[in-house]
């Protein structure tokens, strides 16, 4: 727990500069679009993608880069995010979101507290939420370490196009977006339905990676121990000659 105000720090910053730049960059694209909706769409994107990509490999070493509350708790139920730092990291995530809204309307000389009247809701909508985040997280826990990064922002950039509610797979930033009555906005009546999407998108991701990596396999043997991969994870257990 030594570090967990560090982490705590990283968690609230690279989600505020995540919804910074998803919030900014929708206004941009609306200001310079000309009322198509679509090159707005593509701009914010295009904006997206990149700004994912480096917050994750500036915060992923100090944090693990969440920036996202349905990621923190499929972490926690692993047992890869410590269960008493999943409620610090969902406070400081939602913190941080709605902080981020409020940085996005100061660069645009905007009111800065204000809440969204897009309604985003319907079947289709809450279908959405659910694949995006199912997705998410099956890119998450099954893209090799290295790649975690760039695999997350393409995805997350296929999603915006893909998915009729163009892909928040975010808590925090339902909960950010809310607070911004911009082209990224959401309304307040509309956030919980996409958050129980999310949620139970999360877990359908977490089911399907177990379905494609059985908890238990028998690898093999090196120099008397027994090689077992255990949910992905290269574990050696001594066996007695």
């Amino acid at each position: 727990m030594v570090d967990l105000p560090r982490k705590l720090f990283a968690e609230a910053l690279g989600t505020a500069l995540l919804l910074a730049v998803v919030i900014g960059s929708g206004i941009m694209a609306e200001r310079l679009c000309g009322g198509n909706i679509a090159v707005a769409l593509l701009a914010n994107t295009l904006a997206t993608v990149g700004g994912l990509y480096i917050l994750i490999e500036v915060f992923g070493p100090v944090s693990g880069a969440h920036f996202n509350p349905a990621v923190s708790a499929v972490m926690a139920w692993r047992g890869e995010l410590p269960k008493a730092m999943l409620a610090p990291y969902v406070v400081a995530q939602l913190v941080g979101a709605m902080l981020g809204a409020w940085l996005a309307h100061a660069m645009f000389d905007m009111t800065i507290l204000q809440f969204s009247t897009k309604v985003r809701s319907g079947t289709g909508q809450w279908i959405a939420e659910a694949v995006a985040t199912a997705g998410l997280l099956l890119v998450i826990l099954r893209a090799p370490a290295a790649r975690v990064a760039p695999m997350v922002a393409a995805y997350i950039g296929a999603a915006y196009w893909f998915t009729a509610s163009t892909s928040f797979a975010n808590p925090a930033a339902a909960f950010g977006r809310m607070f911004s009555d911009s082209f990224a906005g959401i309304a307040p009546e509309s956030a919980p339905g996409f958050v129980i999407a999310q949620f139970i998108g999360a877990a359908v991701g977490l089911g399907i990676h177990h379905a494609l990596h059985p908890a238990l396999v028998t690898a093999g043997k090196e120099d008397g121990e027994q090689v077992i991969a255990a949910d992905g994870k290269r574990t050696v257990h001594r066996v007695d000659p």
